[in-house]
């Protein structure tokens, strides 16, 4: 195994001790990373400790460089990286801090580094459950045309409902326009109920209650839609067990652990 390939088993891997140490350390750095825009942004820390806080994201910043050109460099198609997803969350958590060089307030976007945290499904041996999400998503994905639907209805009712509101309240309840009152129709079938516009009267209270009800269904019916599709995708099929195995090629993770070419390309693991 050449340095590359070397490199490539520590970075993308966590079968290894020292891929799983490295995952670790990189999670540890991020959590530091984001508690470290978090307290930036507190003006008293701040103007306290800003000279600190700045050299700690650029020691962070520098490390987060040097792993996204290692793992651009360890791989046979690089752009396969690049383009991917956890590649352009690499790139975007990176370059806030350089950005920030020229345009100042730019440091604050640091704060998508959050989004590294995903890698815990490796850190933490969860990889087994990347079959689970994939069949959330196929079932979501078959699901998509009846939800489509469903929220087509439950706007025109929220436009509906909105309209009625309008001509039974009227401006002096809070409820001036029809926009307005489909704002307020919207929030109260989705349960949320932020409280700034309420009805007055006893008829507009009834209408009100009865789009609580229904808030109820609104928020069951795209469950059992989902639902029904993974009963339906999990029929029959046996669980299978993948492990943290990366492809050399294109850096795809969650292989089966009897495979020995990549799902994704084909080329040897």
């Amino acid at each position: 195994m050449g340095w590359r390939g070397k490199i490539h088993e520590i970075i993308y891997e966590a079968d290894t001790p020292l891929g799983k140490g490295f995952d670790i350390m990189l999670f540890v750095l991020i959590i530091i990373s984001v508690i470290l825009v978090m307290l930036e942004s507190v003006g008293h820390i701040d103007k306290r400790f800003h000279d600190q806080l700045l050299i700690m994201e650029w020691i962070i910043t520098i490390f987060f460089s040097v792993e996204y050109i290692a793992r651009i460099i360890s791989i046979r198609k690089p752009l396969k990286y690049i383009f991917s997803f956890y590649g352009i969350i690499d790139f975007i958590s990176t370059i806030p801090l350089y950005v920030s060089l020229f345009v100042t307030g730019t440091q604050v976007l640091l704060a998508v580094r959050v989004l590294r945290l995903l890698r815990v499904f490796r850190i933490l041996k969860l990889v087994q459950f990347i079959g689970e999400a994939s069949q959330l998503g196929r079932a979501i994905r078959a699901s998509r045309a009846k939800i489509a639907v469903f929220i087509y209805f439950v706007l025109i009712m929220s436009v509906i409902m909105g309209s009625v509101m309008y001509m039974v309240e009227g401006a002096d309840a809070g409820f001036t326009s029809i926009p307005r009152s489909v704002y307020w129709a919207i929030v109260t079938l989705t349960t949320v109920g932020y409280g700034d516009i309420a009805p007055q009267t006893p008829l507009g209270q009834l209408i009100a209650t009865i789009i609580m009800i229904m808030g109820y269904g609104v928020i069951a019916v795209p469950t059992g839609i989902v639902t029904t599709e993974l009963a339906k995708d999990k029929h029959g099929k046996a669980d299978v067990h993948v492990n943290t195995q990366a492809c050399h090629t294109c850096s795809a993770e969650g292989h089966r652990d009897d495979a020995i070419h990549c799902y994704n390309c084909g080329s040897n693991l």
